[in-house]
C-alpha cells in the first residue's frame, strides 16, 4: 500500500489537499474511489482507516480529501473558513473525480464515489448528475435537511436560529464579519449546530488528536436546513447504490434515510448496522462495515457487476 499527499484544483481555483492511496495488488489502470467526509469533519477522522482498508483488499485506488476551509484545503478568496455551501461541496466532488481521472494509475471509466454523513447526502446528488460515477457509496447520510434540522432543534430554539440567520444576514450585506456557532457543545440547552451528545463526544475527542476546530458559520447552519440530497435519489440508477444506515442513529435519522432508500431505483444495496451513527466508523462494527462496502466494490467497481 502507498500514501502520496495530493493537492489539485476545484472549478473555481480553489486547492484542495488530501492523500492518494494505491494498492500493491493493483497492475495498470486501476480504479478509484473519490471520498470526502462529512459536516466539519477532516481526513483523518477515520476516512484513513475505510482507504486503507479498501486498497488492502481490492485492487484499486482511493483519493481522500479535505473539504474546501476545512483542514489542510484552502478556501475561495474572500470567503471564510470553516463554511459550508453544500452544492459547492458537490461540485468539487465531481472536481475530485476530474483530478482522480487524469492520474496515470487510475482507470478513468471506474471512478466510484464514497461519502458519509453530510457528503453521504451529498454522493446522492453526485451519483445523480455525474454520469461518470460508476459505483455510489452512501454512509449515514443526511438526506434532508429541511427534517433533519428540524428533528436535531427544539422549535423554541428554531426562533432562535431565524433570528441569528436574519442578523447574519445584515451583517454581511453590511460587509462585516460572518457569524460562527459551534459545532458542538457539551450544554444541549446552548446552540450548536450538532446538538446530540455523541456528536460531542467524536468531536472532542478528535479536536485533541487533529487540526479539527469546533466552529462553523451561521450560514452553514441556514444553508443546511434548506438542502434536499435527496431530490434526484431515483435518478442515480442505473448506477449501482449502496447505502449504509445505522439503525440506532439519532444524529441523521434512520428513518429518513430508510425513506430515501425505498425511492431509490435499483440496482441498490442496503446494509443495516445495528448501532449509532459515528459507530460506523470505527469500533466493532468497523470490520462489518468495511467489509460489506468492500464486497459492494469489487462486484460493481472492481469486476464490473
Amino acid at each position: 500500500m502507498g500514501r502520496e499527499n495530493v493537492e489539485f484544483k476545484t472549478s473555481d481555483r480553489v486547492t484542495l489537499r488530501g492523500w492518494f492511496y494505491t494498492s500493491d495488488s493493483a497492475s495498470g489502470k486501476a480504479p478509484c474511489l473519490v471520498m470526502s467526509h462529512g459536516f466539519t469533519a477532516l481526513k483523518e477522522m477515520d476516512l484513513d482507516a475505510f482507504a486503507e482498508y479498501f486498497v488492502s483488499n481490492l485492487p484499486i485506488t482511493c483519493l481522500v480529501y479535505d473539504n474546501r476551509g476545512f483542514g489542510d484545503s484552502d478556501a475561495a478568496e474572500g470567503e471564510p473558513r470553516s463554511e459550508i455551501i453544500p452544492m459547492t461541496q458537490c461540485s468539487d466532488i465531481s472536481d475530485a473525480i476530474t483530478y482522480a481521472s487524469t492520474r496515470p494509475e487510475v482507470n478513468p471509466d471506474k471512478i466510484g464515489i464514497w461519502g458519509s454523513s453530510y457528503s453521504g447526502g451529498h454522493v446522492l446528488y453526485v451519483g445523480a448528475v455525474d454520469r461518470r460515477v460508476k459505483a455510489v457509496l452512501s454512509q449515514v447520510p443526511c438526506v434532508s435537511g429541511w427534517d433533519n434540522f428540524n428533528r436535531l432543534v427544539r422549535p423554541d430554539f428554531a426562533v432562535g436560529f431565524n433570528a441569528t440567520f436574519a442578523a447574519d444576514r445584515i451583517a454581511r450585506a453590511e460587509g462585516k464579519e460572518p457569524g460562527f456557532v459551534p459545532v458542538v457543545d457539551a450544554d444541549p440547552l446552548k446552540p450548536s449546530a450538532l446538538p446530540t451528545p455523541d456528536s460531542y463526544e467524536f468531536f472532542t475527542a478528535w479536536e485533541k488528536k487533529c487540526q479539527w476546530k469546533n466552529t462553523c458559520t451561521v450560514k452553514t447552519v441556514e444553508l443546511f436546513r434548506a438542502y434536499e440530497p435527496q431530490q434526484l435519489i431515483e435518478k442515480i440508477s442505473p448506477t449501482p447504490l449502496l447505502m449504509t444506515i445505522a439503525r440506532g442513529d439519532v444524529l441523521t435519522p434512520s428513518d429518513l434515510a430508510l425513506g430515501a432508500y425505498a425511492r431509490a431505483k435499483e440496482p441498490k444495496q442496503l446494509q443495516l448496522l445495528p448501532c449509532g451513527h459515528f459507530e460506523a466508523y470505527s469500533g466493532p462494527y468497523f470490520e462489518r462495515n468495511a467489509g460489506t462496502q468492500t464486497e459492494f466494490l469489487k462486484k460493481w467497481l472492481v469486476e464490473g457487476g
